[in-house]
């Protein structure tokens, strides 16, 4: 259900970042007797503008699509290299489709600090029956966590399946060729023997990768409020468990989909018994609205850097894929 509604949402904001600009733009246009051609220096401008937006937007889906997976089997075979080996049990197991299972694992983690860890596992020897719960695996942590993937199985390989990134790759040079074959569409359209002055600033082809650039923005603004997983992963992994006192719980003013975020204020021994204070901000569930009445709360520090920190339960459920 979770994945549909991802799909819905995606294919939702899709229609308003490239078919609702363009809809608007040609109706416009065609109930327009008079022809708006722009200075042709401005045109310039804008046309130059909207291939550098293009461009950024092509960059950024050839280094997610394609870049991603050579830069994760680099890192995932010096990781198998160099991780440090641990021994994790496996808590709950469930099996999600053949050979792929949603597991629950409890291992030490850089500073032998027991942390549980969800993640997903592609088990390519099911006759073996190695993700049973009960039964202990070999895994590698990250020594730096600097890098995906921050952690392993021991026994996995790395591989990239070549008919997946030969279809990926054609699919971004459709893209690429769509893009492209826009440009030589509008200019054939519209130039009407003036060259580019025909584009501006509401034309689709500046619109669009404003719209969708626009997108990537709000996602990391709305990072900003909420947990940033790769900082998490590094508090979990390398981070020291502990009880906090909390001292207090305020509404910071800004609510995400209805929910309010909230600055708790902490008072925490770390592990030489020295006291410290930190604040985190953390978005609430109207329903669990309690957690602000705790008067302790179990959290994770790290060694170098006390004011890191972040709530145990949070880290929990963190789904490492």
């Amino acid at each position: 259900m979770t994945r549909a509604w991802g799909i819905f949402w995606s294919l939702y904001m899709l229609f308003f970042a490239v078919p609702f600009p363009m809809i608007l733009y040609y109706n416009i246009k065609s109930e327009s007797a008079d022809i708006d051609y722009s200075n042709p220096w401005v045109a310039l401008g804008v046309l130059l503008v909207s291939i550098i937006l293009w461009g950024i937007l092509l960059w950024g889906y050839f280094y997610k699509w394609i870049l991603s997976n050579f830069i994760a089997k680099r890192n995932f075979e010096r990781l198998k290299q160099n991780g440090i080996p641990r021994t994790a049990t496996i808590l709950s197991s469930e099996s999600v489709s053949q050979d792929v299972y949603d597991l629950t694992l409890s291992f030490k983690n850089l500073v032998n600090t027991e942390i549980i860890q969800k993640t997903a596992v592609n088990d390519g020897k099911p006759d073996e029956q190695r993700f049973e719960a009960g039964k202990k695996i070999d895994i590698l942590i990250d020594k730096d966590m600097t890098s995906y993937p921050y952690f392993m199985f021991a026994t996995s390989e790395a591989g990239i399946r070549k008919m997946i990134m030969t279809w990926t790759m054609l699919g971004w040079l459709a893209l690429t060729a769509l893009i492209i074959g826009y440009y030589v569409f509008s200019y054939k359209l519209e130039s009407n023997g003036m060259g580019w002055r025909f584009i501006s600033f509401y034309h689709p082809l500046f619109v669009c990768p404003i719209v969708m650039l626009g997108y990537r923005l709000f996602d990391k603004f709305i990072s900003v409020f909420t947990a940033n997983t790769d900082e998490s992963m590094i508090i979990k992994f390398k981070g020291i468990r502990t009880s906090a006192k909390l001292l207090s719980a305020s509404q910071t003013g800004t609510y995400i989909n209805e929910q309010p975020m909230v600055r708790f204020e902490l008072e925490f021994m770390d592990e030489h018994y020295k006291k410290h204070k930190a604040s985190i901000k953390k978005l609430v569930d109207l329903l669990h609205l309690d957690v602000t009445r705790q008067e302790a709360v179990e959290i994770f520090y790290l060694k170098e850097n006390p004011q890191q920190i972040a709530f145990a339960s949070d880290l929990d459920e963190i789904i490492y894929a």
